[in-house]
C-alpha cells in the first residue's frame, strides 16, 4: 500500500515534469458518470478548465465543463433541438465527431457530423490540412458552427464552420517524456501509468499490474497480436474504446473484408489502416460476411501486409481480441483449450492461433469494483494516447540480446512474439531507455509466459507440431538456462492421482470428430443373470459394437483371465464419458475389457493410468495410429503410465523427453493387457 507522502511526491514529480498534461481521475469519474462522452473528451476540457489544485477554481472549471457538455456536447435523440437552436441564435458552438472527406465533384472539403447527423458541410480547407486525422475515420472536435440562411440562393448550405478544434493534443514533445520520465523509479511510473488509464494502482498486486499494462501493449507496438479472455466486469475492452482515440472497438464481431481491410470498390483502406489499433469485442461473435475473411486476417496478422485485387497492402494497426470465458479456468484446461471461447472456425485453427503473440490471463485480473478506481493524478488522456503512438516508432527489442539469448524450444514465430512484447514494456515501463539486466529479466520471463499460454494450446489442438513448449532463456554471463512456466500449468488433470475404484478406467483415442480426446469408463456389477447395459454411448453405433465385442471376448475367454468371472450371474453396466466434448470415440472394446475384469475381481487399475490400443473380436491387437499426438494427450490429462501395444512401442518415433514422462506397459495380447492393467505379473 503506498502511502500519502509517496503519493505526494509522484503528484509533485508529475507537476514539476509534466504540468499542464496531468488530471485529477475522481473529477473525470464525477462527469463520466452522468455524461456519455469519452474520457479523453472530458479530460481534454477539465485540462483546460480545472488545472489547479484550488479548489474554488476546481470547482468553478467543473461548472464550466458540465455547462459545455450539457449545451455543446450532442446527443443523437437531440440533433435537431440544436440544429433549432444553431438557426435561432445564428451561430452556435457544439462537441462532436467529424469526418472530413473530399468532395471532387465540387472541388471542396465536407465535413460529416457523427451525433448532430449532417453530412455534406463545406470545411476550410486549413483544417484538413493541419488534421490530417479528419480524412482518416474522424475525431471529436469543438466546432463553432454558424447558420445564414439566403432566401435568394436556396440551394446554397445554411451552415458554415467557422472554428475547428480538436479535442486531442496537437503534438507531443517525446523527448520532453523521457526526460521526465528519467525522475521517477520504476514503481512510480507504473503507478503513474495505471492512474492515467483510470486504474488505482494500490488495490493491485504487483503482477496484476504487470498485466494490466500488457493491455497497452498493442497500443505502443506495430502489428501486435493479444488475446485477453477472461469474466465479465475486468474491463477487458475499456482501453481500446474509452482511453485511447487511436483504437476502434468493433463491438458484436461483425465485420467485411472491405471494412476491415480494403474496400476494391472505394479503392479505399479499412479500419486497419485508419487506427492504430483494431479490438474485436466479444470473440465469439466475429463472423466474416466474406468466405475468405478468416484468411485475409491470418496474412494480415503474420505479415503486416495483405493482398486485395492486383494489389498488397501494409498497414501497421495491432489486432487485440478480447472476449467472455464462461467456464473455469480449471474446466477449459481439462476438457477443451483457453481458445474455445472463439468461433469454431478459429478455435480449432493452428495456423490463425499462432499468430496471436501474446494470450493475456483475463482470469487473473479481478473483477472491477468501484474501489479499483483512482481519484489521484494521471496524465490527460489524450496526451497519453499520443505518446503511446509516438513510441511506436522507437525499437527497443535488441536491448535483450546484450544480456540473454532465447532457448531452443522457441521457432521463429515464439521468439517475434516474444521480441515485441519485451519492446512493448519497455516503451511503457521505461520509455527513456535506461533500465538494468534484472528489469529486463523481469520483462523477459512476463513475454515467455504470455506466448508460451498461446503455444501450450496449440499444442492441445494441432498435436505434435507445436511440441516444443519448454520455454527458456540463457543468461550469456554465466550461461545458466532458465526455463518460464504458465501458472495455470499446476491445476487438477483430467486422469487423477492416486487409487482408482474397480472399474474405472481411462483411455486415449481417435473421437468422433478426429481429434485425439480422453475417456474415462465406469463400472458397476450387480447380481443377475448376464445382462450388459452401457450409458452415455449415444446412438453413436461404433461405440455400441465395440463395448459388445468386448463383453462377448469375456464370455468366451474369460476363464483364461480369472475363473471367479462370472458373465452369468452378474449384470453389468458402464458408463462412457467423453471428457474433452469431442464425439465419443469407436475405440472402446480393449478399455471396455478391462473395465469389467476390473469390477468383476475387485481390482482398481494402475493408478494414472491411459489405455492405449484396440482388440478385435478375435482378440487380434490393433496397432495405435497417432502414437505421439497420443501420448501428449495423454500426458496433457494427467497420466504417469501407459498400456501400449508391443508393436506400436517398438517403432514409436516420439521425442524422448516425452517418452521419459511415463513408465510404459506393453502388450501382446488381450488378457496380457488386462493382467498388467491391473497389476498382476
Amino acid at each position: 500500500m503506498e502511502d500519502v507522502s509517496s503519493r505526494t511526491e509522484i503528484k509533485q514529480k508529475l507537476r514539476e515534469n509534466f504540468d499542464g498534461k496531468i488530471v485529477a481521475k475522481d473529477l473525470t469519474k464525477k462527469i463520466k458518470e452522468g455524461a456519455n462522452v469519452p474520457v479523453y473528451v472530458l479530460e481534454f476540457l477539465l485540462g483546460q478548465y480545472c488545472s489547479s489544485d484550488d479548489e474554488e477554481i476546481i470547482e468553478k472549471g467543473i461548472g464550466t465543463v458540465k455547462k459545455i457538455l450539457s449545451d455543446n456536447f450532442v446527443r443523437p435523440d437531440e440533433a435537431q433541438k440544436i440544429l433549432s437552436i444553431l438557426r435561432e441564435k445564428g451561430s452556435f458552438s457544439i462537441i462532436d465527431k467529424v469526418t472530413v472527406k473530399l468532395n471532387i465533384r465540387k472541388n471542396r472539403y465536407e465535413a460529416e457530423f457523427s451525433n448532430l447527423g449532417l453530412s455534406d458541410i463545406p470545411v476550410p480547407e486549413e483544417y484538413p490540412t493541419r488534421y490530417d486525422r479528419l480524412l482518416c475515420g474522424g475525431i471529436w472536435c469543438m466546432i463553432q458552427l454558424d447558420y445564414d440562411y439566403d432566401e435568394n440562393e436556396q440551394n446554397k448550405n445554411p451552415i458554415s464552420i467557422t472554428r475547428l478544434t480538436p479535442i486531442q493534443m496537437p503534438q507531443v514533445d517525446i523527448k520532453e517524456l523521457k526526460e521526465g520520465r528519467s525522475k521517477f523509479t520504476k514503481e512510480e511510473w507504473i503507478d503513474v501509468m495505471l492512474r492515467s488509464i483510470g486504474m488505482e494502482p494500490d488495490e493491485f498486486e504487483e503482477r496484476e499490474k504487470w498485466l494490466l499494462l500488457t493491455r497497452l501493449i498493442p497500443l505502443v507496438e506495430n502489428n501486435f497480436n493479444l488475446c485477453e479472455l477472461g469474466p465479465r466486469s475486468t474491463g477487458k475492452s475499456h482501453i481500446y474504446k474509452e482511453i485511447s482515440p487511436n483504437s476502434i472497438l468493433v463491438s458484436g464481431g461483425q465485420t467485411t473484408v472491405a471494412n476491415l481491410f480494403y474496400n476494391m470498390g472505394r479503392k479505399t483502406i479499412g479500419l486497419v489502416g485508419l487506427w492504430d489499433c483494431v479490438a474485436f469485442d466479444e470473440v465469439a461473435g466475429i463472423k466474416f460476411k466474406d468466405n475468405d475473411g478468416i484468411q485475409i486476417m491470418k496474412d494480415y496478422m503474420a505479415s503486416g501486409s495483405f493482398a486485395r485485387g492486383k494489389e498488397e497492402k501494409a498497414a501497421s494497426a495491432s489486432m487485440v481480441f478480447v472476449g467472455n470465458i464462461n467456464q473455469s479456468v480449471d474446466v477449459l484446461l481439462k476438457t477443451s483449450s483457453l481458445f474455445d471461447p472463439f468461433p469454431e472456425e478459429m478455435a480449432i485453427d493452428t495456423a490463425f492461433l499462432d499468430r496471436m503473440h501474446c494470450y493475456l490471463p483475463g482470469w487473473e485480473i479481478p473483477k472491477f469494483r468501484p474501489e479499483h478506481f483512482t481519484n489521484d493524478y494521471g496524465f490527460i488522456t489524450d496526451y497519453l494516447a499520443e505518446f503511446m503512438r509516438e513510441l511506436r516508432k522507437d525499437q527497443y527489442g535488441d536491448s535483450l540480446d546484450k544480456y540473454f539469448r532465447l532457448g531452443k524450444n522457441l521457432n521463429q514465430r515464439d521468439t517475434i512474439s516474444v521480441r515485441k512484447m519485451v519492446n512493448g514494456y519497455l516503451k511503457i515501463v521505461y520509455p527513456h531507455g535506461e533500465f538494468t539486466k534484472d528489469d529486463l529479466e523481469e520483462i523477459l520471463c512476463l513475454s515467455l509466459e504470455m506466448r508460451r499460454r498461446v503455444k501450450e494450446q496449440l499444442k492441445k489442438i494441432g498435436g505434435m507440431e507445436f511440441y516444443d513448449v519448454n520455454f527458456s532463456y540463457i543468461d550469456l554471463d554465466n550461461f545458466e538456462e532458465k526455463y518460464v512456466g504458465v501458472p495455470e500449468e499446476g491445476v487438477d488433470k483430467l486422469i487423477p492421482n492416486g487409487m482408482l475404484n474397480p472399474g474405472q478406467v481411462y483411455t486415449i483415442a481417435n473421437g468422433g470428430n478426429g481429434m485425439i480426446g480422453c475417456y474415462r469408463l465406469e463400472s458397476q456389477m450387480l447380481p443377475g443373470n448376464g445382462k450388459f447395459d452401457r450409458t452415455g454411448l449415444g446412438t453413436n453405433r461404433e461405440s455400441k459394437e465395440a463395448s459388445n465385442t468386448a463383453f462377448s471376448y469375456l464370455k468366451a475367454n474369460g476363464n483364461r483371465i480369472s475363473a471367479s468371472i462370472s458373465t452369468t450371474t452378474k449384470d453389468y453396466i458402464i458408463n462412457y464419458q467423453d471428457l474433452q466434448g469431442i464425439g465419443m470415440t469407436g475405440e472402446l472394446a480393449l478399455p471396455t475389457l478391462i473395465a469389467l475384469c476390473s469390477i468383476a475381481l475387485g481390482k482398481p487399475v494402475l493408478s494414472n493410468l491411459a489405455v492405449l490400443g484396440e482388440i478385435s473380436i478375435g482378440g487380434s491387437i490393433m496397432k495405435v495410429t497417432e502414437i505421439a499426438d497420443s501420448l501428449q494427450v495423454a500426458l496433457d490429462s494427467g497420466a504417469k503410465k501407459v498400456l501400449i501395444p508391443t508393436a506400436s512401442f517398438v517403432d514409436m518415433g516420439v521425442p524422448a523427453e516425452l517418452m521419459s514422462s511415463f513408465q510404459f506397459f506393453p502388450y501382446q495380447s488381450a488378457e496380457d493387457a488386462v493382467f498388467k492393467a491391473l497389476g498382476v505379473d
